[in-house]
């Protein structure tokens, strides 16, 4: 089949950090606003993300519309393990940030004992992307337990946490202009946006009390999705263009 995932643009990343805001948004307006809970929610976003990876898995070919949702289900389901195990079950941000690392960790290491590469530019085999689905689930988890260690347990705020995520960011970036290895770069990158996101999120929606600017997770949620939606609809117009010319 053909590669199933999209190419590495500004725009993928801009969809990317858009979608780990919705995720933190969207299942915190889930869980607190409307009333469902943390579980109930979790329950519910992980049915949604099931269907959405069937769809995922039984297309032969990168489709942008299938392709985000999946991605913004991942990140709503990864934010609530990670604050189902914090909220819950009361683990704290240091286990879990570690914990996560760790399975992530022999994530990678299992994908490429077994595929001997871990580039998202040959995601053309089933098993290939179900190792790739399973690793974004965790970079997901990953990335919100260590961005609420950071910005919470550490106490640098939502202000401080974009900035320093955004830092980390541009770091890895310039190492990769400068010749690192873009497989590793790429992967670095793609953890640390959760974080990003997640405390671009609540700089946004969360009160002012709080450090935030008060915009609430309803308007942050839907001004986020509204953009997703037109750049997904903009990619998914170049790229049947892409095809036709192709063709």
């Amino acid at each position: 089949m053909l590669n199933k995932v999209p190419e590495v643009t500004l725009i993928f990343w801009i969809i990317k950090i858009m979608s780990t805001t919705v995720g933190e948004t969207g299942a915190d307006y889930l869980a607190v606003h409307v009333g469902l809970g943390t579980s109930v929610t979790g329950m519910i976003m992980t049915c949604f993300l099931v269907a959405a990876l069937v769809m995922q898995l039984r297309t032969g070919r990168y489709v942008p519309w299938v392709y985000w949702l999946t991605v913004v289900l991942v990140s709503v389901v990864g934010t609530q393990i990670t604050d189902m195990l914090t909220d819950k079950l009361e683990v704290s941000l240091y286990v879990s940030t570690a914990a996560f690392a760790v399975i992530l960790a022999a994530l990678f290491a299992t994908w490429y004992r077994i595929e001997r590469t871990l580039s998202i530019h040959t995601i053309v085999t089933t098993r290939r992307e179900q190792f790739y689905w399973a690793v974004i689930l965790f970079t997901f988890a990953l990335g919100t337990a260590a961005g609420d260690l950071a910005t919470e347990a550490l106490g640098l705020g939502f202000n401080y946490g974009v900035i320093a995520f955004s830092g980390l960011i541009a770091v890895i970036a310039m190492a990769y202009f400068l010749g690192a290895n873009a497989v590793l770069t790429f992967w670095l990158a793609y953890i640390l946006t959760r974080p990003l996101g997640a405390s671009l999120g609540d700089l946004l929606s969360q009160s002012r009390e709080y450090g935030g600017l008060g915009l609430g997770t309803i308007h942050t949620s839907l001004a986020f999705l509204t953009v997703i939606i037109g750049l997904v609809i903009w990619v998914s117009f170049e790229s049947d263009r892409a095809e036709k010319v192709d063709a």
